[in-house]
């Protein structure tokens, strides 16, 4: 029998009530500032926005009239919000929902989409195709706002898709995209997802590329399709990736403000039927002179966005999967 194991083991000292006491100021002289310029920088501009929307502020006078909930019972009856509002919850549902499965569909093709001489593997050109759907993550939210509206401005204005639609024979599918109320909303939400696909691809082959191939390899001798493989096998390994992306999906979603007003104007489009809150709230501060009211919407843009991360958060928890 070794030495090490005959020889008992000392147990560990208890740091004494001294070193305990000590180190809470150590600990708290460590805290105090960055917790401080927190409260300064992040956390009282949220109370004092809480504050002044409960007044009659208009931005331009010293004085404030406190008028309690009414700017909140006015946003009930304000049939301008309610559209803004409804814009932004069709957002919250169908831009992370569709930028993630063709994030986790594109991903999958570009680590597991083929099977190679050397096992599972990639399409052809993987590598390629990465820097080709993050490419547009390098450009700016003005610069594909700007492209974006001149690919679908009218014929006469030298719209890119509708000449395209001539030149193939479809003229009577060229419409007036972002001047129709039906589409201009629409066309917002697909740039969206165009904008924001590259970057999950890229960020869910990270997640699958930590996946051992010899499990696919495995799942392929057993028999299991490809929908099976990604169902059971892929998405279960990189849920926790898939569910932080979801909820930061969500939360971009939410903050169409720069694109919607782009693209449609600072109206909202035609009939303001592409409004969202963020450019609501513009319109009051700025051109309304409302300031106690756009308060009330950035509250109420701030309670949506909390109750959408925390809900987001626990619909997707499920049990962590963690490989040997």
């Amino acid at each position: 029998m070794s030495v090490r194991n005959t020889v008992p083991r000392r147990p560990a000292a208890k740091a004494g009530p001294a070193l305990r006491h000590g180190k809470y100021p150590f600990v708290t002289a460590f805290l105090v500032v960055p917790v401080g310029l927190f409260a300064l920088f992040v956390v009282s501009p949220y109370v004092q926005a809480i504050y002044i929307s409960l007044t009659d502020w208009t931005g331009l006078t010293a004085g404030q009239t406190f008028v309690g909930f009414d700017n909140y019972v006015r946003l009930l009856h304000d049939d301008q919000f309610l559209i803004a509002l409804r814009n932004n919850g069709i957002l919250l549902v169908v831009v992370p929902a569709v930028t993630v499965l063709l994030g986790l569909f594109l991903a999958s093709m570009l680590n597991v989409g083929r099977r190679g001489r050397s096992g599972i593997e990639g399409v052809r050109g993987s590598s390629v195709y990465k820097v080709v759907y993050f490419f547009p993550m390098v450009l700016s939210v003005a610069v594909v706002g700007v492209l974006f509206k001149y690919v679908f401005a009218p014929t006469e204005a030298g719209g890119i898709l509708n000449g395209v639609l001539t030149a193939v024979g479809l003229d009577a599918l060229a419409k007036p995209w972002l001047g129709d109320p039906t589409f201009a909303f629409w066309v917002v939400v697909v740039v969206m997802i165009w904008a924001f696909a590259g970057f999950y691809v890229v960020l869910f082959s990270a997640a699958m590329q930590s996946i051992p191939k010899e499990i696919y390899e495995a799942a392929l001798l057993d028999g299991a399709a490809r929908f099976h493989t990604f169902r059971h096998v892929t998405l279960p390994l990189v849920w926790d990736t898939v569910q932080v992306g979801w909820v930061y999906l969500a939360i971009q979603a939410m903050d169409a403000f720069a694109l919607v007003q782009i693209m449609l104007g600072i109206s909202g489009g035609p009939s303001r039927e592409g409004d969202v809150l963020g450019l609501a709230l513009y319109r009051s501060a700025f051109n309304s002179y409302r300031f106690g009211y756009a308060s009330a919407i950035g509250v109420v843009l701030l309670l949506l966005t909390l109750v959408v991360a925390v809900v987001f958060m626990r619909a997707a928890r499920r049990e962590r999967v963690e490989l040997s």
